[in-house]
C-alpha cells in the first residue's frame, strides 16, 4: 500500500503532471520526506517556474557588476576595493496572517541574504502596500508590520533609512511587505554558495530548528482562501538578538579562510540551502539528521528539512577547521553542529537513526524544476480586460491651493513620519540622509563616498499599462538617486503579482518585465538580484481580489563625496526655482484626479528613456558642481506637491508663476525641480518662481504641514 496518495500529492502543491515528473526523476515512488523536499524546491517561491522564462530576458551585466542574479544577493564594484551587496525580498503572505512576525522575519531573512556573502549590512529599506485605510483590519496590519520592521532592524543595529507606502483597495486581502538590505564588503572577501571539496564537512550554525514555518514556501506559492488565519503556524518567529550574534560570528569566521561555501536557510530552510549549495557546486551532499540541533522533541526528518525557523546558516568548511569555527560560534552563544559532508554522488542523501530516509538525485531537483511558458493575452486584449476608463473631460481646478491641501493629506502623499520615527535610522553613525527625501544616503564607513538607495513602484500605472508601468518603476529610482547627485549603478526587484495561471495576470508580468528590461538597458542600470512573489490574491475578501501589479524596484547608486549630496529642502529666500523637463500635461492616472474627483481613469504617463538619462546626467552635474541648492524629482501629485514638500522641508515658501491645473498636478515623467542662486542659469530649464515667503499656491506652510502630518496619527490613534 503506497503511503503517497493523490490527496497527499495535491496537498504538496503538485499537479498530476508535475508528480509524473517527480516519478521520472526518482525512477521510483518517493517517500513522504522526498516528496516534501520536491514540493518546496519546485514551489513557485523557490523555482520561479512561471516567471523564469521571462526573467532570463532581463539585462544583468555591466563592467561594475561582480555578481548578478543566482546568488544570495547581487554584488557591484564601488571602487577602492569595496563592493555593495544588496537584494530585496517579499514576506507578503506571512505578514497578512501575523503582521509583526511576518514583517520581522522578512527583515531577518534579507539581512541573512546579504551578510552570508561577506557583507556587513549598512542599510535596510522597505516597500509596503496596504488596503483601504478604513478597512476594519488595516490598522492592525499597519501597526504590526511597522512594529515588526522596526523591532527587528533596531535590535540588530542596522538602520532603516527609507522606503515607500501605498494604499489601494486591491490590497485589502493581501498586503505586500517587501524588505531590502544593502551591505558593504571587500571585493576580495565575497562568499558564494557553491559547495566544493569531496569529504569537506557540512556545518549547521545559528538557532535551533523548530516546527515554525513548515510549508512556508508552499504557502507563499498559493492564493489566500477564507481559512488564511489557520495558516498562522506556517509563519516563522524571529529573534533579532540571535541574528545580531549570527552576523558577528559569521563575519569573524569570514575573516579567516576556513569557509568554502555558505548559504542562509531562508525559504524552505535546510532543504533549499543544502540543495542549492550542492547543485551549484556540482557535487553530492549527505546529511545526518540526528545531528541537526532541534528545539522541539520528536522532530522528523520531514519537519527538519521543511522548517523555516529563523537565524540559521549552512556552511561548507575546509577540512580540519571545524574546531576553530566551533569556538567562534560557541563564543557568540550560537549552536554549531557538523551535520554532514560533501560527496561525489550527485545525490542528496539523508540518514536518520542509522537508516537512509531520503536519496534524491540533485540535478532534477534543482535544474529540472518545471518551467512554464504560461499563456498570456496581448497588451491590447489586456487593456480591454482591465477596463481602465479612458480620460473623460477633466474640469479645471477652481482652487489650486485647496486641491493641494487635499493631496498633501491623502494616504499616498501624506507624511510617513509616523512610520519612520519608529525605525532607528541613525544607528551605525553613517546615515547622511534619513527618510523624507528622494533617496537615502549612507556613507561607506571610513570614506568620503556614499551609497544612495531608493525603492519605487507606481502600481496604478502598472495596472493601466504594464509596459509603461514597468519602465516607470525603474526610471523613478534612477531619478531619485540622480536627485541627490549619485550615479545610479544597479537595481534589485521584488515582483509582486497575482495568479500567473490567469492569462490577464500573466500579461501584467510579461508587460512589466519588458518595460523594466527596456528601462535598464537604456539607463545602463542592470538588475543584479531579485525575488518573485506570485499568487497575491485573496478569496477571503469575496470575489477573488487580485493585487495591482507591483514590481517594486530597489535602486543603488554611488556618490564620490557624500558632503556634496543634494537634499529636497529649500535653502534660502531669493533662490531661483527651475523646472527641468516639460510642463505638466498628463492628468491620466494622477493622484489629483483620484483624490479630488474620485476618478481612476486614463493612460499611464509615458516614459521617455532618452530624456530620463539626459536629465539625470544634467541634474547630477548641477549637484556635483555646486550649482543646485536643492533638488526634488516630480512624481505622485505633480509639480505643486513636490514644491510643497521642498517648502516644508526647508520651512520657507515659494512665490510661483501662474500654473494651469495640468501644470500643477500632471504626473508627466522625467522631471525635476532644482533651486539655484538667483543669478545662476540652467540650460534648457524653465524658471517657474522664487524661494521666499511662508506660502505655497496661496496656502500657509502651517496649514500645509497640518494637512501633511495629520493622516497617519489620525488613522493609527483613531
Amino acid at each position: 500500500m503506497s503511503q503517497i496518495t493523490p490527496e497527499i500529492v495535491a496537498e504538496h502543491g503538485f499537479s498530476p503532471e508535475e508528480y509524473q515528473r517527480v516519478l521520472h526523476a526518482m525512477g521510483r515512488e518517493p517517500n513522504l520526506t522526498e516528496l516534501g523536499i520536491f514540493s518546496v524546491m519546485w514551489s513557485e517561491h523557490c523555482s520561479y517556474k512561471s516567471s523564469r522564462v521571462h526573467l532570463k530576458k532581463l539585462p544583468t551585466s555591466a563592467p561594475w557588476v561582480i555578481q548578478g542574479p543566482g546568488e544570495n544577493a547581487g554584488v557591484i564594484d564601488i571602487g577602492d576595493g569595496d563592493a555593495a551587496i544588496f537584494k530585496m525580498e517579499s514576506h507578503n503572505h506571512p505578514s497578512y496572517i501575523e503582521p509583526y512576525q511576518g514583517a520581522a522575519t522578512g527583515v531577518g531573512g534579507i539581512l541573512r541574504d546579504v551578510f552570508t556573502m561577506g557583507a556587513r549590512p549598512v542599510a535596510n529599506m522597505n516597500a509596503l502596500r496596504f488596503g483601504r485605510p478604513d478597512h476594519p483590519k488595516m490598522r492592525h496590519l499597519i501597526s504590526g508590520v511597522v512594529r515588526g520592521i522596526g523591532g527587528y532592524g533596531n535590535c540588530v543595529g542596522v538602520p532603516t533609512v527609507g522606503g515607500e507606502v501605498n494604499f489601494h483597495p486591491a490590497y485589502d486581502g493581501n498586503i505586500l511587505v517587501n524588505a531590502m538590505t544593502v551591505g558593504v564588503a571587500r571585493t576580495d572577501k565575497i562568499f558564494y554558495c557553491a559547495a566544493a571539496g569531496i569529504g569537506n564537512p557540512v556545518v549547521y550554525v545559528g538557532s535551533k530548528t523548530g516546527r515554525d514555518g513548515i510549508h512556508g514556501a508552499t504557502m507563499a506559492s498559493a492564493d489566500f482562501t477564507e481559512d488564511s488565519e489557520e495558516k498562522r503556524p506556517t509563519v516563522q518567529v524571529g529573534d533579532p538578538f540571535t541574528e545580531k550574534l549570527l552576523i558577528e560570528a559569521c563575519l569573524e569566521l569570514m575573516a579567516s579562510d576556513a569557509i568554502v561555501a555558505i548559504q542562509d536557510m531562508g525559504a524552505a530552510g535546510l532543504t533549499s540551502s543544502s540543495v542549492e549549495m550542492a547543485s551549484k557546486g556540482g557535487v553530492g551532499i549527505e546529511l545526518n539528521m540526528n545531528n541537526v540541533p532541534c528545539r522541539e522533541t520528536g522532530m522528523t526528518p520531514y519537519e527538519m528539512m521543511l522548517s523555516e525557523s529563523q537565524e540559521r546558516m549552512l556552511m561548507v568548511l575546509k577540512p580540519g577547521r571545524e574546531a576553530e569555527a566551533e569556538a567562534i560560534f560557541r563564543k557568540w552563544e550560537l549552536d554549531f553542529a557538523v551535520i554532514g559532508k560533501i560527496t561525489d554522488t550527485g545525490h542528496m542523501v539523508l540518514t536518520f537513526n542509522g537508516e537512509t530516509v531520503a536519496d534524491i538525485p540533485l540535478a532534477p531537483l534543482a535544474d529540472e524544476a518545471p518551467e512554464y511558458e504560461r499563456p498570456y493575452v496581448s497588451q491590447a486584449e489586456y487593456k480591454a480586460w482591465a477596463k481602465v476608463p479612458s480620460l473623460g473631460d477633466v474640469p479645471n481646478s477652481t482652487d489650486l491651493g485647496a486641491d493641494l491641501v487635499t493631496l498633501m493629506a491623502s494616504p499616498d502623499i501624506a507624511s510617513r513620519r509616523w512610520i519612520w520615527e519608529q525605525y532607528d535610522n541613525k544607528v551605525g553613525g553613517d546615515t547622511v540622509q534619513a527618510p523624507g527625501g528622494d533617496a537615502a544616503v549612507v556613507r561607506v564607513h571610513g570614506s568620503a563616498k556614499a551609497l544612495a538607495i531608493a525603492t519605487d513602484c507606481t502600481p496604478r500605472y502598472c495596472y493601466a499599462d504594464p509596459y509603461e508601468g514597468g519602465k516607470q518603476a525603474v526610471a523613478e529610482t534612477y531619478r531619485n538617486i540622480s536627485a541627490v547627485g549619485a550615479t545610479p549603478l544597479a537595481i534589485t526587484n521584488c515582483l509582486n503579482f497575482a495568479n500567473p495561471q490567469r492569462p490577464e495576470i500573466m500579461a501584467q508580468i510579461v508587460g512589466c518585465l519588458e518595460g523594466m528590461g527596456d528601462a535598464c538597458r537604456a539607463l545602463d542600470y542592470p538588475i543584479v538580484s531579485g525575488n518573485v512573489s506570485l499568487y497575491n490574491e485573496s478569496k477571503a475578501t469575496g470575489g477573488g481580489s487580485a493585487i495591482l501589479p507591483t514590481p517594486a524596484i530597489g535602486g543603488v547608486g554611488l556618490i564620490a563625496d557624500w558632503s556634496k549630496a543634494a537634499t529636497i529642502a529649500f535653502k534660502k529666500a531669493g533662490d531661483a526655482i527651475w523646472l527641468i523637463g516639460e510642463p505638466g500635461r498628463h492628468l491620466g492616472q494622477s493622484i489629483w484626479l483620484r483624490e479630488v474627483h474620485g476618478r481612476e481613469e486614463g493612460e499611464a504617463p509615458k516614459v521617455d528613456l532618452a530624456a530620463e538619462r539626459a536629465r539625470g546626467e544634467q541634474v547630477r552635474t548641477l549637484v556635483l558642481n555646486g550649482v543646485a541648492t536643492a533638488v526634488h524629482d516630480i512624481s505622485d501629485g505633480g509639480l505643486l506637491v513636490a514644491l510643497a514638500e521642498m517648502a516644508l522641508a526647508g520651512r520657507i515658501g515659494a512665490e510661483l508663476d501662474a500654473l494651469t491645473t495640468a501644470e500643477a498636478f500632471g504626473e508627466d515623467q522625467g522631471r525635476y525641480i532644482v533651486t539655484t542662486a538667483p543669478d545662476a542659469v540652467i540650460d534648457g530649464a524653465v524658471r517657474i518662481g522664487t524661494v521666499g515667503g511662508q506660502n505655497v499656491a496661496g496656502v500657509a506652510l502651517d496649514a500645509l504641514r497640518t494637512a501633511h502630518e495629520g493622516f497617519f496619527p489620525a488613522l493609527m490613534n483613531g
